[in-house]
C-alpha cells in the first residue's frame, strides 16, 4: 500500500517537473478561463478587469463558474456609470457551469445579493436560435468554451456583445441603503438612491401607494414593469387618472422583456387583461434607434377608452430581482391629449418631422385639426420625410398644404372599423380626393394599407388615441408620387389582374418609360370578376395563351399616350359639350365624363363605367382605376383572319414537307 502511494506521488512530482521544464508537455491541457481571456485580444478589457478582482479569481480557483465576456467593442460602447469595477466583474460570472444548452430562464450572478441574469431565447425565421443574457446577445460561434480549473471544477466561457449592467445604488447613497438585488418595489421605493441619471419616479410611486398596489411590484416571479418618469405627469389632471387598472396596465406578468430580444409589434397581455378590461402592450423600434412601448386598450370601459397610447422608453433594461424595469416618458392607457397635443408632446417624438412641416407651412392646418371634434390623421413617420423626392415638395407651399389635407379625414376611423365594415374608401379634407384602403391578411393578424394621390402607404402604428380623434402612423407621405405607371401596377394589390395580363407579350414594359406621359384606365380586380360573370367564355379566353393578341388590343384601348396626362376633372371639362377623343395606342378612345354623386362616370359605347379611384399620380402619368373593363364580347371573337391563320400555316407546312419527300 505504501509503495503504491509512493509511486503515485512520484508520478505527480514527475509531471509537475516535466511541465515546468518543458512547457510543451502541458499543451494537451485546455487553457483556463483566464488564459483564454488573456490570449484573445478582443477580450483584453475583461481580462484586465479580472486581474483587478480578487473575488473573481477566487471563484475561478475553487468553484465552478460561467463567465459572460463582453468584447472590447462592447466596453467601448458602454456608458460608464457609478459601478465599482469588482461589482461589474462579478456580475458577469456565476458559480455554476452552464453551456448554452443548459441555461434556464435565469442564473444567479456572483455579485453581492446574487442578482439574476435573465436568459431569453429567440428564433428568427430562417435563422438559428439566438440566446440573450439580459439585453446582450451571446455570440454563439465564440461561446461554449468548456474547461476545468486545477481542482477539477468545470468552467464555461460565453462571449457577449454588450456589457451587462447591474442596478446599483449611487455613490452618494448612505451605506445602510446600499442594495444589489432589489425587486421592482424596492427599486421604486428607493429610486433616488439608484443610478438612473436625471430621471425621477416620485409621482408614479405616490399613485402606487395611493392605490395600494405595492404587492404588484413585490411579487416573486418574472415580470416586466413600465414606470413613467415625473416629466410625464403633466398637465396636472393626469396623475388622478392613474388608478388601479392603469397601474396594472404597466405590468406584464410571466415575461421578462428586454428590448433587443423582444420582437417589435408582438403583443403581451398586462395585468389589466381580463373579462371587463383588456389591455396589452408591445414594443415599437424606430429607425433612429428610439424604442417605444404601446399600450392597446382593446376592450375599454367608461374610465379607460379604447385605443393606443405610445410612450418612449427613456431608460431601458434595468434588471431587478423579479424581472426588468423600463422607465418611460409618460403613463400608458391615459388618453387626455388632443391630436394637436399629441403632435406637440415630445419635440423628438415619433412624429416630430411631420409637426415641423406643419409649423413651417403656417396657415390654418393646425388650427383646423384643433377645432375638429372628430378626426383621423394619417401621419407620416419621421423616416417618411427623409426620402429625396420629398425635398422639392417642401419648397412648394400651396402643393404642400394640399398634401397635408390629403392626410386628414373628418371622422374617427379606428382600424377595426375599417376592417369590420369593409370600408374601402373615405373622403379627405380635399374635395374629390379620397383615401382607399386595402386589408392584407397575415398568419395571426392583418396589415392595412392606405392610398392617397397615387401613393400606397402601410399603417405601421394604428389607433393612437386622442380625445378628439385617432392618429395612424404611416410609412410614406401621401400624394407625392415616386413610382412609374409600371411600378404602381406591379405593387398595387387591387390591380393584380391587369398587371398579370400586361405581362403578356411585354405590354407593361413601355409603362416604365419616363419620357412619355400616360393616362391609363386600369380595371381593378373586381372589374375582371364582373367580366367573368357577364361574359364567362370571353373572360376564360383572355387568360389563355392563344389569345395574347386580343389581350394586347384590349389593354391598348385603355392606354392613352400624349404629351400630357389627363386628370378626371380635366376630362370632365373637355367632354362637357362633346365626346372627347383620346389617342390610345390601339386607335382612339371616345368618351364623355360626368360626375354623379361625387363619383366620376365614363360613358363609352352606351355603357357607364364608374371610376373607383381617380387621379392615381405616377412619375410618368396618371392611373384611373375603373370598375368595368372597356370591352365588348365581339372583341374576343375567333375570326378567320387571326385564329385560323396558325391552322392554315400548319397545313401548308405539312403539304410542302410531303412534296419534298416525293
Amino acid at each position: 500500500m505504501l509503495r503504491r502511494d509512493a509511486l503515485s506521488w512520484l508520478c505527480v512530482w514527475l509531471w509537475l517537473w516535466l511541465t515546468a521544464a518543458w512547457p510543451g508537455a502541458a499543451a494537451a491541457r485546455a487553457p483556463s478561463i483566464a488564459e483564454r481571456l488573456r490570449d484573445d485580444p478582443d477580450l483584453s478589457q475583461l481580462y484586465a478587469l479580472l486581474e483587478r478582482t480578487p473575488a473573481a479569481n477566487s471563484t475561478l480557483a475553487y468553484r465552478q463558474a460561467t463567465v459572460f465576456a463582453p468584447t472590447n467593442q462592447a466596453f467601448q460602447n458602454f456608458e460608464r456609470r457609478e459601478i465599482r469595477e469588482d461589482a461589474l466583474m462579478l456580475y458577469h460570472m456565476t458559480n455554476t457551469a452552464h453551456t448554452l444548452e443548459q441555461l434556464g430562464g435565469s442564473v444567479l450572478s456572483e455579485l453581492d445579493g446574487s442578482p439574476p441574469l435573465w436568459v431569453t431565447r429567440r428564433r428568427r425565421p430562417g435563422a438559428s436560435e439566438e440566446v440573450y443574457i439580459n439585453n446582450a446577445l451571446v455570440l454563439a460561434a465564440r461561446s461554449n468554451f468548456v474547461t476545468q480549473n486545477a481542482a477539477g471544477k468545470q468552467h464555461v466561457l460565453h462571449v457577449v456583445d454588450e456589457v451587462l449592467t447591474p442596478v446599483t445604488t449611487s455613490a452618494t447613497a448612505p451605506a445602510q441603503l446600499q442594495l444589489y438585488n432589489p425587486d421592482a418595489f424596492q427599486f421604486l421605493n428607493q429610486s433616488e438612491n439608484f443610478d438612473i441619471g436625471k430621471h425621477r419616479v416620485r409621482s408614479f410611486r405616490q399613485r402606487v401607494y395611493f392605490n395600494k398596489k405595492e404587492s404588484v411590484f413585490e411579487a416573486l416571479g418574472k415580470f416586466t414593469f413600465f414606470v413613467p418618469v415625473d416629466e410625464g405627469f403633466k398637465p396636472p389632471p393626469r396623475p388622478e387618472k392613474i388608478d388601479q387598472k392603469v397601474i396594472d396596465g404597466h405590468v406584464v406578468p410571466g415575461h421578462v422583456l428586454f428590448t433587443r430580444p423582444t420582437p417589435a409589434g408582438q403583443a403581451f397581455d398586462t395585468l389589466a387583461f381580463g373579462d371587463m378590461l383588456r389591455v396589452s402592450v408591445s414594443l415599437a423600434k424606430e429607425s433612429d434607434g428610439k424604442i417605444y412601448v404601446k399600450s392597446d386598450t382593446i376592450l375599454g370601459d367608461k374610465s379607460h377608452g379604447n385605443g393606443v397610447v405610445m410612450a418612449e422608453i427613456v431608460h431601458p433594461n434595468i434588471p431587478v430581482k423579479n424581472g426588468v424595469v423600463h422607465l418611460i416618458h409618460r403613463p400608458l392607457m391615459v388618453v387626455d391629449n388632443t391630436v394637436k397635443q399629441f403632435l406637440e408632446e415630445k419635440e423628438d417624438g415619433p412624429l416630430y418631422k411631420f409637426y415641423e412641416v406643419i409649423m413651417d407651412l403656417g396657415g390654418d392646418f393646425m388650427q383646423r385639426i384643433t377645432n375638429m371634434k372628430e378626426l383621423t390623421l394619417f401621419a407620416p413617420s419621421n423616416a417618411a420625410w427623409t426620402d429625396a423626392y420629398i425635398n422639392k415638395l417642401l419648397q412648394d407651399k400651396p402643393r404642400l398644404r394640399e398634401i397635408l389635407d390629403l392626410h386628414l379625414v373628418e371622422e374617427r376611423l379606428p382600424v377595426e372599423e375599417i376592417v369590420k365594415n369593409n370600408k374601402n374608401q373615405v373622403p379627405t379634407a380635399i374635395e374629390h380626393k379620397n383615401l382607399y384602403f386595402n386589408v392584407i391578411p397575415g398568419d395571426h393578424n392583418y396589415t392595412l394599407t392606405v392610398e392617397g394621390g397615387g401613393v400606397n402607404a402601410t399603417v405601421i402604428q394604428p389607433n393612437i388615441a386622442a380625445t378628439n380623434g385617432i392618429v395612424h402612423i404611416i410609412d410614406r407621405v401621401l400624394g407625392v408620387p415616386y413610382t412609374t405607371v409600371k411600378e404602381k401596377l406591379a405593387t398595387d394589390p387591387m390591380l393584380n389582374q391587369t398587371f398579370h395580363l400586361g405581362e403578356t407579350d411585354h405590354f407593361n414594359e413601355q409603362l416604365g418609360d419616363k419620357s412619355k406621359r400616360f393616362t391609363y384606365f386600369v380595371p381593378r380586380d373586381l372589374a375582371w370578376k364582373k367580366l367573368e360573370i357577364r361574359f364567362p367564355s370571353t373572360h376564360k379566353k383572355l387568360f389563355m395563351k392563344d389569345y395574347n393578341y386580343h389581350v394586347r388590343q384590349i389593354l391598348e384601348r385603355h392606354l392613352v399616350v400624349s404629351d400630357q396626362a389627363f386628370t378626371m376633372a380635366n376630362l370632365k371639362l373637355r367632354s362637357q359639350n362633346n365626346t372627347e377623343v383620346l389617342p390610345t395606342i390601339r386607335d382612339h378612345l371616345r368618351i364623355k365624363v360626368k360626375e354623379l354623386e361625387k363619383r366620376y362616370v365614363i360613358e363609352w359605347e352606351g355603357e357607364k363605367v364608374t371610376v373607383f379611384r381617380p387621379d392615381v399620380e405616377c412619375t410618368n402619368g396618371i392611373i384611373h382605376v375603373i370598375d368595368s373593363v372597356l370591352l365588348k364580347e365581339r372583341d374576343v371573337s375567333v375570326t378567320g383572319s387571326n385564329a385560323a391563320a396558325p391552322l392554315l400555316l400548319s397545313h401548308l407546312v405539312m403539304l410542302v414537307t410531303a412534296w419534298l419527300l416525293l
